[in-house]
């Protein structure tokens, strides 16, 4: 029986049609566990956050520390996926996954006290990190390597989609009410993992444990400058990802329905960046597209820093809402071509990448928080230094080449 599932699958892939069917279809259960994981579980808080504080669940300051449990949690995620997958497989694990941030919306509908919530907050981190890390890793290796940056956007879309809605679906459930806002987005976490569950690939055995070879692999200075460049372009996103409502509400003075527009179209941006950014990977290769998206995300950072008018600010807002997750499939590319021959030590690399930017973004909100404290609320110091932290990125990326060049 088994052998005539296998015999069955390889049939499937010997066929152009069918093989492309089946991508998309995997492509689509990725999407699905990002939007889930990634986009509904981390940026559904943000607009929920009013409305915790008017109902009285939480206390302003307990809010904060129940919006950095995510981050933490996702920290964790991403430490621990490796060890999840090698134990109970890639597929389970994602699937998995998807269910418990599923129950975390669930759970969350009922305030029984700041630990309880503190707990599933933390959990629905953890989701996203694991997602994030295994996701693509279960797929590109079904994937052509002429297809590989635009299905890495296709799956990473699903943050994007998750930012929309949270500008979005969010506000209308809240209508209805804060618990109901809660249970609607579970139906819809239940309803995209339902959707999924079935059309990821079959996991490879030498996927589902760590290879020996795989453990000892040591990374090249490339590599070891890839997590490095990641990291910083993690800390280039805060000050969009954190401030930019405020900054346009209180900073500007515009009000919070203009800040949260600005958020709409950071939503926008994230949705269409990595199909772009995936598709530039593909057309010429993922080192020229990931330098050129370093200079025009730097530019993009800065722009505030230099006019606050508002087609500044919608391009600025569009362009970084963009690389959010446009960055990703870039990377994930990137890490293909510097590793081509092991799925397992290309899911260990991407595995620390993305450790690096947990690491990275969750040190820069808080120092960024605190810097914003300190300076009285000069937001413009914050882009400048987001703004700075990309071009670093470019920097190694440039000294790096040369290096290469003259050797």
């Amino acid at each position: 029986m088994t052998h005539t599932k296998q015999h069955m699958e390889t049939r499937l892939h010997q066929q152009p049609g069918s093989a492309s069917q089946a991508t998309w279809r995997y492509a689509v259960a990725g999407l699905s566990a990002s939007l889930v994981g990634l986009g509904l579980a981390r940026f559904s808080y943000t607009p929920l956050i009013p409305a915790l504080i008017a109902a009285k669940w939480f206390s302003a300051s307990d809010v904060v520390y129940l919006g950095a449990a995510n981050l933490a949690g996702y920290l964790a995620g991403a430490l621990t996926a490796r060890a999840v997958a090698a134990r109970i497989g890639a597929v389970r694990a994602l699937r998995a996954m998807m269910l418990l941030a599923t129950l975390s919306f669930f759970a969350s509908a009922t305030p029984v006290s700041f630990t309880w919530f503190f707990a599933w907050r933390f959990l629905s981190g953890l989701t996203g990190g694991i997602i994030m890390v295994l996701a693509a890793s279960v797929i590109l290796p079904h994937t052509s390597a002429a297809r590989r940056g635009i299905v890495g956007g296709v799956i990473f879309a699903g943050v994007g989609l998750g930012v929309a809605a949270s500008g979005t679906l969010v506000p209308l459930l809240l209508q209805q009410g804060l618990q109901q806002s809660w249970y609607g987005l579970g139906v819809l976490s239940a309803l995209l993992t339902l959707a999924s569950w079935w059309n990821w690939p079959a996991e490879a055995k030498a996927d589902a444990a760590p290879s020996h070879q795989a453990r000892h692999h040591r990374a090249s200075p490339a590599a070891r400058a890839l997590l490095a460049q990641y990291g910083l372009n993690a800390v280039a996103l805060v000050p969009h990802m954190v401030f930019i409502v405020d900054f346009v509400a209180r900073g500007l003075g515009q009000g919070i329905a203009a800040g949260s527009r600005y958020w709409v179209l950071y939503g926008l941006g994230a949705i269409v960046g990595p199909l772009v950014t995936g598709h530039l990977g593909d057309r010429s290769g993922f080192g020229p597209a990931l330098r050129a998206a370093f200079l025009i995300e730097a530019a993009a950072v800065l722009l505030p820093t230099v006019s606050t008018a508002p087609l500044s600010l919608i391009v600025s807002s569009v362009v970084v809402g963009g690389f959010t997750p446009g960055i990703v499939p870039l990377v994930l590319g990137r890490i293909h071509e510097l590793v081509p021959h092991s799925t397992e030590q290309q899911r260990a690399t991407w595995s620390h990448a993305t450790t690096s930017f947990a690491l990275f973004q969750a040190a820069a909100a808080y120092g960024f928080s605190w810097i914003y404290a300190q300076t009285g609320g000069d937001y413009l110091v914050l882009f400048g230094l987001g703004g700075g932290a990309v071009m670093v990125a470019l920097a190694i990326d440039l000294g790096l080449a040369l290096i290469t060049r003259k050797a």
